[in-house]
């Protein structure tokens, strides 16, 4: 890794985190560690087929955009967790790592001090593009109150409830905009022939096999709808485990009776979640809930199969009233964020470089070399969207899985949007848009989305197996509510309580 003109010596990450010492000892007496940096050394995934070479274009134009020459180790996205521990064990340490998720190396090495705590320099001002648009997501990015790196923004309202335009006009039924609604259509596309053959060939709601809780499927969609909580529920000062709730009974009843009344895809407990797609453009069922880019994407597999009348089959509904009131169901905002290591950061005139060069890094001009390449070369902006040249698809594979690793957004993404094909897909594409601003003042976040758990750390993913398990189970009518309750009561015993207690005395 380079640091400017001469060799700077690293301190094993790892020893900061034991010592705290060793970073003062370093620092002291006017050595490398007190030189402006020249260089930014960084570690990031990339999912492309290669990763961009010494003499990329980009890397050009962003380190100028930086006023740091970028150094970029690009690792395989496979290959990146084994590799993100390997370097916190050792002594070649970048100047800023994309941290993919707070696991118990990350957690424990930010605590003992191994990262820069930014709270402070992030809420200062001074980098106005390092300013978050969502408090929320930021807070959510964190460790136990500190912020120890930029985060990576993703959208934070992305679920809609995707339906066949056709079988709704069928039926003379309208968009839902209730649970009722929903339960209703999915009734209706089971039991009244929406596709008019005279069959009993149809179903409503399409769900796929998905493990786990809390990680955006469709049950943890109605259950927030419902007014469970995410995840968590803030029940008089305490958090409370969302599926200890009554709201998460109501709602685990609501799905039950889906299953039970044959509404949903028979299949719904070991469907490939690869085969979503399959039984809403075959006509076997009309009802999926999901990220909103679902929707585009049947539209262009419709555009396939019906030239003419591909916009005729998808339509697209917000997120809907529960019985309890009105709530949306967020993802976390964000993917990851960009964490400064202090043994590669030395000092604090360092890390202002690091942050100035960051903030420039997070311009629009910046944006757009991220996300789509160089103007004028592989792409063109033709009536405000973007549209590439299929002679250069190769670069922008690159760019779009590789430079877009280190896209942070925290203070909007400004960067042009994509050219849309037609009228119909561009007036999609402003749909999700406005469905996205009219759900966010719903959003319910994870009041704990900030805190770690010492316990769930380590045994998180099999506590995790313990409810969405029993939630199957009970959807499917294997257990009644005393099998329910005797599951929850086996997350308690099994770690659970102590998760509890932690997470609120953390808070």
């Amino acid at each position: 890794m380079r640091n400017g003109p001469t060799t700077s010596k690293r301190i094993p990450i790892a020893l900061i985190a034991i010592g705290g010492l060793a970073l003062a000892s370093c620092s002291d007496g006017g050595g490398a560690g007190d030189e402006p940096l020249e260089s930014l050394d960084i570690m990031a995934p990339f999912f492309s087929p290669v990763p961009p070479a010494e003499d990329d274009p980009i890397d050009k134009a962003l380190s100028e955009l930086a006023g740091l020459d970028l150094s970029v180790q690009w690792v395989p996205n496979s290959d990146y967790g084994a590799k993100t521990n390997t370097v916190l064990a050792g002594d070649d340490i970048p100047d800023v790592m994309v941290i993919q998720g707070k696991d118990q190396a990350f957690v424990q090495t930010a605590e003992a001090g191994g990262f820069w705590d930014l709270s402070e320099h992030l809420a200062s001002g001074d980098y106005p593009s390092l300013v978050t648009e969502n408090p929320e997501v930021q807070e959510a990015s964190s460790v136990n109150g500190k912020v120890y790196g930029v985060y990576r923004a993703r959208d934070v309202i992305r679920h809609s409830v995707i339906i066949r335009q056709d079988w709704l006009d069928n039926l003379g039924l309208p968009l839902p905009e209730t649970t009722a609604d929903l339960y209703e259509i999915a009734r209706a596309f089971t039991e009244d022939d929406p596709d008019g053959n005279g069959q009993d060939d149809t179903y409503g709601m399409i769900n796929p096999a998905w493990g786990g809780i809390g990680n955006g499927s469709p049950y943890d969609a109605i259950e927030v709808w419902h007014g469970s909580g995410n995840l968590w529920s803030d029940e008089g000062g305490e958090l409370v485990p969302a599926f200890t709730t009554p709201e998460w009974s109501q709602a685990l009843q609501y799905e039950r009776d889906l299953v039970q009344n044959g509404y949903v895809n028979p299949d719904y407990a070991t469907m490939d979640p690869a085969t979503w797609n399959e039984p809403f453009l075959n006509g076997e069922g009309g009802i999926i809930i999901d990220v909103q880019s679902r929707a585009a994407e049947l539209a262009k597999l419709f555009k396939e199969q019906d030239p003419e009348g591909f916009d005729q089959y998808v339509a697209l509904a917000g997120q809907l009233e529960g019985p309890n009131g009105t709530y949306a169901m967020p993802t976390a905002g964000y993917s990851g964020f960009l964490a400064i290591p202090r043994s590669g950061v030395q000092t604090e005139e360092q890390l202002a470089q690091v942050l100035t060069a960051l903030n420039e890094l997070n311009s629009t001009e910046a944006q757009n070399l991220m996300n789509h390449g160089i103007e004028g070369d592989n792409y063109t902006v033709e009536d405000g969207g973007v549209v590439f040249d299929p002679a250069k698809q190769d670069f922008t594979d690159q760019v779009t899985g590789a430079w877009a690793q280190l896209g942070m957004n925290v203070a909007g993404y400004n960067a042009h949007p994509k050219k849309q094909e037609t009228e119909f897909d561009a007036a999609l594409y402003q749909l999700r848009l406005d469905l996205q601003a009219e759900d966010l003042p719903n959003a319910v976040y994870n009041p704990a989305a900030g805190v770690v758990s010492p316990t769930y750390t380590t045994s998180g993913a099999q506590l995790d197996t313990i409810i969405a398990d029993a939630r199957i189970q009970y959807i499917a009518g294997q257990i009644d509510e005393a099998g329910l309750q005797a599951a929850i009561d086996t997350w308690r015993s099994s770690g659970g309580d102590d998760v509890i207690q932690e997470v609120n005395e953390l808070l």
